[in-house]
Parts: C-alpha cells; structure tokens; sequence
C-alpha cells in the first residue's frame, strides 16, 4: 500500500499540506468541498506537488516538517529546485534525509504586522500537553488578530486531530504553526522574548503586566514572542531565563491557576487595544416614550388592580401607589414597550376565549 505527502495550492495563493492513502479521493474531496476546514473556504484548489511513500509514518513525517517551511521553500520543492532548498533550509529537505518535526522557517513571507504596523507578536507554547488546549488557544488568538503560533515539543506531536475542533475556525493559525524542539531554536529570530508566569521562578528580570508589556511590544522594533508554559507545570525556571521580561497578572494568591487558553487571551486582548479590531455595532436606544404615554400605563394599571382589590388595607392605598409609580418611572419605557405592556394589562382584564 502506498501513501502520499502533498501540497496544494489554494485560490488565496496560500499552501495546504496534507498526506492520505488514496490521493486522488482525497484531492477530489478539496475541490468539492467535502472537507471542513482551511481549504474549504479557499476553493478552487491546485495540487502542485506529491510524494509517495511506502509508509504511513513517512508521508505524516513529511507533511509535518513541509508544514513549517516558508514560502519560497516550498516553491522550491514545487519546480524541484534543490540548489534554492539547500540554500534556504539548514537542513536537507525530508525527501533526501530523515525527517524532523522542527523547523526555524516561518510559515510564509507575512512580515507579521499588526494592523496599526506594529509587530504582531509570535505565541510560542511550550511543550503543550493537549491537542485541545492548543486548538483553544490559537481560537483567543484569532478572536485578538494574533495568527502567528509556534510550538515546542509538543507532547502528543504535531498536527493533533483534537486540535481543528477546538479551534473552532480558527484554521489559519493551526495551519500555519510551526514546531521546534526547543525554546531557544522557537525564539532565535526575536528582539524580544516575554515569558508568562505566576511566580518569578527564582530569576531576576524586569515584571510587567500583560497591559505594560503590550505598550512595550508595540513600541519595540524587532519581533516579540511571549512564552506560555505546559498545562500541568508552567514555564520550567529554565525557560523563563531565556526571556528577557516576566508578564504576570494580579491573581488570588490562594488559587493561581489560569488555563492555558485563559493566559493567552489575557495577553492577546491586552494586545488588541493597539489595534483596529471590529467592535460591535452600536444601536441607538429609542427615546423615551411621552410623559402621557407612561401615565395612561399607570392609570391602566392602578384601576386593574382597584378592581381586583390589591389596594388593601385602604389607609395603605396612597403609599402603594407611591411605590408602583416610583417603579415604572425607573426604566424610561419606550413607545412601543408601554404599547406591548398595555396590551398585556388588556389581555389580563379580557382573556381570550380559546
């Protein structure tokens, strides 16, 4: 049985890397639509390069380390040009040596600015636990225009199936994170290195709170990359001395346990108000109805309930009237909610025949 590494190209001129045991189904599958995820939305699709393999193991081993080529790496690969692959990669490509699941090359050319020209900073998870919990943070990643994840070691490998769910559309970033095998090879090409943490770990560096620390990115030249720790542990005292500056939150001191998730929208959030993010829409209130409107509400009220003999003990009638007065008054009813309450007033007093 045969498998395959390939390699799409999709109607936004981005890549897709995949690997599948039949790839002529699966190729069909992209075009059609069938599949969920980043090609779906970015139809027509080109297959421009594939490679067979005798193996599963080997074909997944490729589309792992493609996944974190740049962009002129993998055009490279497309035109088989191995002179430009040797030059632009440490590394001889999968195809001619063993494969690794690092990769120092970012995933495409993006200069990696944010929206206001800023630099937008790299996410780096370090040693993840659980496909999920990186799904859900390259979800608060998108939500602040954050697309820019890379991962270190990665416990259950990388891609993770659980990760795509969990994401819940936030395709882009998974598809373009990239692995490396440890912090220093993830943080070589950054300025500016943060690592998130509750405690200082017994290193002395500067501390920020995410809101400084997003003031300072913003204002440095250079890339930042902000550092998150494994679910169970956090950052080892290790990492946190390969970062220049600690960013921590105000916390209960008796329960200091963010998610992982959590941590990162705290600082992608704090981020964005650098940013031209859309904002929900304003909706004008409608005015207050007129002074008559709500007074013919009260007196439709106050003779329902004379009626039915709520104003008892009668000596008790004019403070009562005080208070429901005092009651409807508060809310500023618009016309049409004084309408939709009188017509629950007449309702109550003539109730329809059914």
């Amino acid at each position: 049985m045969s498998f395959w590494a390939y390699m799409l190209r999709c109607a936004d001129n981005s890549f897709y890397v995949g690997h599948t045991d039949d790839l002529d189904v699966r190729f069909t599958q992209h075009q059609s639509g069938a599949l969920p995820g980043y090609t779906h939305a970015r139809r027509p699709v080109a297959l421009v390069w594939s490679e067979e393999f005798p193996e599963r193991d080997q074909a997944f081993a490729a589309e792992r380390q493609i996944k974190g080529w740049s962009r002129l790496k993998k055009q490279a690969l497309i035109e088989g040009n191995w002179a430009a692959i040797s030059r632009l990669a440490k590394k001889s490509t999968i195809l001619r040596d063993e494969a690794s699941t690092s990769s120092a090359s970012p995933q495409d050319e993006r200069s990696g600015m944010g929206n206001n020209g800023s630099k937008a900073p790299i996410i780096i998870l370090v040693r993840p636990q659980l496909g999920e919990n990186i799904g859900k943070a390259a979800r608060a990643m998108l939500n602040f225009g954050l697309t820019e994840l890379r991962l270190v070691s990665p416990r259950d490998g990388w891609p993770n199936p659980d990760a795509g769910p969990a994401a819940s559309g936030a395709d882009i970033v998974l598809e373009r994170a990239q692995v490396y095998d440890s912090v220093a090879e993830a943080t070589a090409d950054c300025a500016h290195v943060y690592a998130t943490t509750v405690r200082k770990r017994g290193v002395t560096k500067p501390v920020l709170t995410p809101e400084a620390a997003s003031h300072a990115i913003h204002g440095e030249a250079g890339r930042s990359a902000i550092l998150f720790g494994p679910e169970r542990s956090g950052l080892e005292t290790e990492d946190v001395a390969l970062a220049r500056t600690i960013v921590t939150v105000p916390i209960n001191p008796e329960f200091g346990s963010l998610n992982l998730a959590q941590a990162v929208i705290l600082v992608a959030y704090e981020w964005s108000k650098g940013e031209t993010l859309a904002s929900p829409t304003s909706v004008p209130l409608d005015p207050a109805a007129p002074q008559a409107d709500l007074e013919g509400l009260i007196g439709h009220l106050d003779r329902l309930l004379d009626e039915s003999g709520y104003y008892f003990p009668p000596d008790r009638a004019p403070a009562s009237r005080r208070t429901l007065r005092s009651l409807l008054t508060k809310p500023g009813w618009n016309a049409q909610e004084i309408r939709t309450l009188r017509g629950v007033l007449s309702t109550l007093e003539r109730p329809r025949q059914r």
